[in-house]
């Protein structure tokens, strides 16, 4: 089937590629059906009778040439012949060197056609599929259209790569991978491309096919946000438009991971859901002292609502002209945002904080109801104030007015949490804690003494500190 009829699935990743091969197993398909006597038949058209006429027609001397003649282009259709079959067997070569090096890259393992069809579906953002993500089917003209395109991807799972012949076809069309990790995916979402591969393959008809894809477009989503929970953004030169780039190794840390701090946890958690289920929420800023687990809150949270539908973007203070393009681009999915600033303060000359109090609110666009701001700070006020500040007050004719300007920033964050360093009990609370769970075997007096020790040389008391303690212990103790 040709792939020109597709109307929603145009603009794949990799669309050269796609073509290409079907192209390839069409034409694989079409000289399979073509059997040897239909070719042996073109043959006897072209007969004796139209070469004895050639030969009637010209004289016995000419007669010769002819022949000779014939001799030479049996030689050209030869070498012309051998260089057309190395040129198929080229661009063959070429085509599977592709679809293994997409395998490595994606992890993909079993049938690697069938997997490369499987992604495309899986990453290609269109009307259809973020209609579909995370709410199903699109309903009406749509979902029709749409059909129609699957019923071309259902005739290319129909074909099998071994048409093409050869043990390399074998190979690929069951293919078993050195590693199974992914450079692209987590291990989750890699599984659910191969086994949505699997599905599509077994799928019985046109509308089993695209009843398959759906779910996965409720269940994952699609493209980068669907496939991907965290992001980092890239500027571009020239006014380009900026990159939401995917992180692929986020740290799987949980709230259960971070020891006390129950309120603090139990207060985050209560905004975040209201965010996810469409109520009204604010941003939140974390602040408090270094260490105390501000940032691996935020991380957990993450961990935690991913599977509904919430999605992170890291955004540092030197992008934040770039917000008002991040939040075009993400403005109209389907999923939950939080625009994620770590470490967050100004000195007193910088001047990005202006964007982010626009952003936050105050200018004219309003924030996208998908898009909520968490940030994370050491400094309660955000932006460096100094005793100088006060005697340079001292010559402004509305000093009150200056004292707002650095203030209302931070009071722009509708819910603050603060986060202190634990107490000497609080401190030997998590280590113990922290012991247990990595199996440290030490006497409590003599665990409790080594994180005394310590702390007083790394730091002070804090959750980071204990978490760096314990795994000085895992490092050194003898097994």
């Amino acid at each position: 089937m040709d792939t020109r009829q597709l109307i929603i699935y145009r603009n794949l990743e990799y669309q050269e590629l796609f073509e290409e091969f079907a192209g390839l197993l069409e034409g694989a398909g079409e000289r399979k059906d073509a059997g040897s006597l239909e070719i042996a038949g073109e043959r006897k058209d072209a007969g004796s009778l139209e070469i004895a006429g050639e030969r009637k027609d010209a004289g016995s001397r000419e007669g010769a040439g002819s022949r000779e003649g014939a001799g030479s282009r049996k030689d050209a259709g030869s070498r012309e012949g051998a260089g057309s079959r190395k040129d198929a067997a080229g661009r063959e070569a070429a085509l599977a060197n592709q679809l293994i090096e997409l395998a490595v890259t994606y992890g993909f393992e079993g049938n690697l056609w069938h997997c490369f069809m499987a992604f495309c579906l899986a990453n290609n953002e269109n009307a259809y599929s973020t209609t579909c993500e995370i709410q199903g089917g699109a309903g009406g003209s749509l979902d029709q259209l749409a059909r129609r395109d699957f019923a071309v991807f259902k005739d290319l799972f129909d074909r099998d790569i071994r048409v093409l012949g050869g043990p390399v076809w074998e190979m690929l069309a069951a293919y078993k991978p050195a590693r199974t990790d992914s450079k692209v995916f987590n291990k989750r979402i890699r599984d659910r491309i191969v086994n949505l591969a699997v599905q599509l393959e077994q799928a019985a008809d046109v509308d089993a096919f695209q009843r398959l894809v759906v779910d996965f477009y409720r269940e994952f989503g699609v493209g980068k946000f669907g496939l991907n929970k965290a992001f980092r953004v890239v500027e571009k030169e020239n006014g380009q438009q900026v990159i939401i780039d995917p992180i692929i190794n986020v740290e799987h840390v949980y709230l259960n991971d971070i020891v006390g701090y129950e309120l603090q946890k139990k207060k985050l958690i209560e905004n975040t859901e209201a965010f996810i289920r469409g109520k009204e929420a604010n941003n939140v800023l974390l602040y408090g002292d270094a260490g105390t687990g501000k940032s691996s809150s935020v991380k957990a949270i993450l961990n935690e609502y991913y599977h509904q539908g919430l999605r992170i973007i890291e955004v540092y203070k030197h992008q934040f002209k770039a917000l008002s393009d991040v939040l075009e681009q993400i403005k109209d999915r389907n999923y939950k945002f939080i625009i994620y600033m770590d470490d967050l303060s100004f000195e007193d000359y910088e001047l990005e904080y202006k964007y982010l109090k626009a952003i936050l609110e105050g200018g004219l666009g309003k924030r996208p109801r998908n898009v909520l701001i968490y940030a994370t700070s050491n400094r309660r006020h955000l932006i460096r104030e100094k005793f100088s500040d006060k005697r340079e007050l001292d010559d402004e004719l509305h000093n009150n007015d200056t004292v707002q300007e650095k203030l209302s920033l931070a009071a722009r964050f509708g819910v603050t949490i603060y986060y202190g360093s634990p107490d000497k009990f609080q401190f030997q609370k998590i280590v113990s804690v922290l012991a247990e769970r990595y199996h440290v075997n030490l006497p409590e007096e003599e665990l409790y003494a080594e994180a005394n020790k310590w702390e007083l040389s790394h730091g002070g008391l804090s959750g980071r500190t204990a978490s760096q303690f314990i795994t000085h212990l895992l490092g050194t103790l003898v097994e």
